[in-house]
């Protein structure tokens, strides 16, 4: 096994020492071959749109503040029933950045309830690894179709699959063997 990590699928780098105590806006979109190959890390069927604005500056004792709004069109699994769940998302998140972050003990405890900033790594910071991982988070763990349920007599996905939990009927048999 190699110590070496993957490039991420999304990188839009912007040198930390480029950032002032000035407002700098950036807006970044994934191209469709990067949104393909993180529909397949985050488990979707399709990410057909992916961008955010983003603003940055420098804060006080060398952090840097990244304040932005994520917007995305994913293609998410039914957990019950497997029919595509198509889903809109719009959010807004914040995060910091310092390079004294590398350097921290993972042990430190935050007294006050602040998150830590995260690492600047070889004085970059990748601000569409944090898009996708904003995007991750706000992925809904357990979509599902319309009408999709699983009740007490089994899988039922509403009155355009009557008799769908037929389907499923062989899982109950197995269910009761010993």
């Amino acid at each position: 096994m190699s110590g070496r990590q993957s490039a991420p699928e999304f990188s839009r780098l912007v040198a930390a020492d480029t950032i002032s105590n000035h407002v700098h806006r950036r807006e970044i979109a994934a191209e469709p071959a990067e949104r393909k190959a993180l529909a397949q890390r985050f488990g979707l069927l399709s990410l057909d749109l992916l961008d955010a604005a983003l603003e940055l500056h420098r804060q006080a004792g060398d952090v840097i503040h990244v304040s932005g709004h994520l917007s995305a069109d994913v293609v998410q699994s039914c957990v019950v029933s497997l029919a595509p769940v198509p889903t809109h998302i719009e959010i807004n998140f914040e995060l910091s950045y310092g390079s004294s972050a590398a350097e921290s003990d993972e042990n430190d405890i935050d007294l006050a309830g602040l998150e830590a900033p995260e690492p600047v790594v070889n004085g970059q910071i990748d601000l569409g690894e944090a898009v996708a991982q904003q995007l991750a988070i706000a992925l809904d763990p357990y979509p599902r179709a319309p009408g999709a349920a699983l009740g007490p007599e089994g899988y039922t996905a509403g009155p355009a699959q009557a008799g769908g939990k037929q389907a499923f009927a062989g899982l109950a048999e197995l269910k009761k063997r010993p």
